[in-house]
Parts: C-alpha cells; sequence; structure tokens
C-alpha cells in the first residue's frame, strides 16, 4: 500500500513539474563583469584585492545585422549598452569618470553613438527597461570617447576591464566598433 501510495504522489508531482511552462532562453543572455576582473573567485581565494565596480548587462549578438547607425543602434540616439534592461553599474568605492567623481551607488548606463565618438552617460535611474524612458536630469556623468574601428568583428556585445595605473578602463566591444570608458580610483 505504501509504495502505491508513494508511486501516486510521485506520479503526481511529475505531472505539476511538466504542467508548468518553463520561460524560454533569451535571445540576449545576462552578463556581468567586475573589477577586479573575476571578483568572485578572488575572494574565496582570500584576496586583499576589494571589489570597485560591477557591470550588469544584457549581450545581444549580431546575428548578420547591420549594428551602428542602422536601425539596430541609430547614430545620435541614447543607447542602453546593450539589450532588455538598461546596462547597469555597480560603484564599490569612490571612482571618478573624467572629472567628475562618482559616489559608491548603482547606475545605470548608456552611450550616445556616433560614427567618431560616443558618449558614456552614468544616470541615477535604476531597473529601467531599455532607454525609453532615459531622462537626461538625472545624469551623474558624460564623457565621450573616440570609436576605434577594430579589424575583426566581436560578436556578441562584449564589456570587460583592463587594468590600468589610475583604476580601469571599461572596453566595449561590439561588431567592428569599441570605445573605452577610463575610470579611476
Amino acid at each position: 500500500m505504501k509504495r502505491i501510495l508513494l508511486a501516486l504522489i510521485f506520479l503526481t508531482g511529475q505531472q505539476l513539474i511538466q504542467a508548468q511552462p518553463l520561460a524560454s532562453v533569451d535571445k540576449s543572455p545576462l552578463d556581468q563583469v567586475y573589477f577586479p576582473e573575476g571578483y568572485p573567485s578572488l575572494k574565496l581565494r582570500n584576496t586583499k584585492d576589494a571589489l570597485r565596480m560591477r557591470v550588469i548587462y544584457s549581450r545581444p549578438f549580431k546575428n548578420n545585422r547591420a549594428i551602428f547607425g542602422a536601425d539596430l543602434v541609430p547614430y545620435g540616439k541614447v543607447w542602453r549598452l546593450g539589450a532588455n534592461e538598461a546596462t547597469e553599474i555597480d560603484f564599490f568605492s569612490p571612482a571618478k569618470v573624467g572629472n567628475v567623481k562618482v559616489p559608491v551607488g548603482r547606475y545605470t548606463m548608456y552611450v550616445l553613438p556616433t560614427e567618431k565618438e560616443w558618449t558614456f552617460i552614468i544616470n541615477k535611474e535604476t531597473d529601467i527597461w531599455g532607454a525609453f524612458k532615459y531622462d537626461q536630469a538625472k545624469d551623474v556623468v558624460r564623457m565621450s570617447v573616440p570609436v576605434r574601428v577594430l579589424e575583426k568583428s566581436v560578436d556578441p556585445l562584449t564589456i570587460g576591464f583592463e587594468k590600468i595605473k589610475t583604476g580601469a578602463n571599461l572596453i566595449v566591444s561590439w561588431d567592428t566598433s569599441s570605445a573605452v570608458l577610463p575610470i579611476s580610483f
């Protein structure tokens, strides 16, 4: 009798699990990068390196599309710097972008791209989808940097950090474009 009861409970549980619709896999997976690079594993090794910042973003793929200056990322319009939710940057210690001091906190990061330069925008508004409700009045800093043309196409959108003497370069690359935002501590 116990076996029959257990079998019924198991089968009922299996039916409930199978009846639940599962979310489909996102076409632009969520990713995050840390500075210093690989911080979670560094922390496990009892490193003395302090966590300085983290970027959370969705990584769209090129998929044979025209990216910059086209419908996907038009020149002269604020872009969420990824897909889905606007890209977020967390500063875990005070930082400086250009000549602007940025306090510890969580911010949204956008880019205003043109053919020759990108203006990086760090904004106080968080938890926002895309750039549809972007509010320039909430900007903390704007900094324009030149765009580099890459010899080889990068796919998907990739954001990373490069250690420099004064802090880190935040590097954004997609398709044949790349831009570097210097951040100091």
